[in-house]
């Protein structure tokens, strides 16, 4: 006999996680919270995951494992590649919408960098990150659209220094949007570095 199909995947309950990191601190994650988003019980989180922390670096690990996918949908968005970099620059301005959302998701960076598992998941999807954004920047090159000259494993590490750093740098100032300041930012670092037509 074969074992009943759950009714709620994992992907179901990831994306509830991420529904309720929005709305409140770590402390306030519980597996309770987590499953009235999701429509299932804590205990059959418990099953499933073994606890709040084994849950958490289920999520971490999901996420690392689909960057490529992500971003490889924003780039598909985009018939330009220098727009695919303002696209996800724009993209990452969520984590901003407001002072709250930043400040949790702040919380959750601090927790995720003391847990040496969490750790790595993290680093990997910036290694992911970084990779795909030299390939856009490489493609960027080819199709004219930045200068010849600029090496593209340099300005991927700019673009996405700038653009992490700009979102810290919006919770400060917060003029404007978050999509449009970090848009600035951007535009501002890729200057040198975008071809005039």
């Amino acid at each position: 006999m074969s074992p009943r199909p759950r009714k709620v995947s994992d992907d179901d309950i990831f994306v509830a996680i991420v529904r309720v990191m929005m709305r409140v601190k770590p402390v306030d994650l519980t597996l309770a919270a987590v499953g009235r988003e999701a429509g299932i019980t804590a205990s059959a989180l418990v099953q499933r995951f073994g606890s709040r922390a084994g849950m958490m670096r289920a999520l971490n690990a999901r996420f690392a494992a689909g960057t490529s996918d992500m971003l490889d949908g924003v780039r598909a968005a985009h018939a330009s590649p220098l727009e695919a970099l303002y696209a996800y620059a724009e993209g990452f301005a969520g984590m901003a919408e407001s002072p709250a959302t930043l400040a949790h998701h702040l919380a959750y960076l601090e927790q995720d960098l003391s847990d040496p598992e969490m750790c790595e998941h993290v680093r990997a999807h910036t290694v992911a990150t970084r990779a795909t954004l030299q390939r856009w920047i490489e493609e960027g090159i080819a199709a004219g659209e930045l200068v010849r000259a600029a090496n593209a494993a340099e300005l991927a590490r700019i673009v996405h220094t700038t653009v992490t750093g700009s979102m810290m740098s919006f919770a400060f100032f917060r003029a404007g949007t978050p999509a449009a300041w970090l848009r600035a930012d951007l535009e501002l670092a890729l200057r040198p570095y975008v071809q005039l037509q």
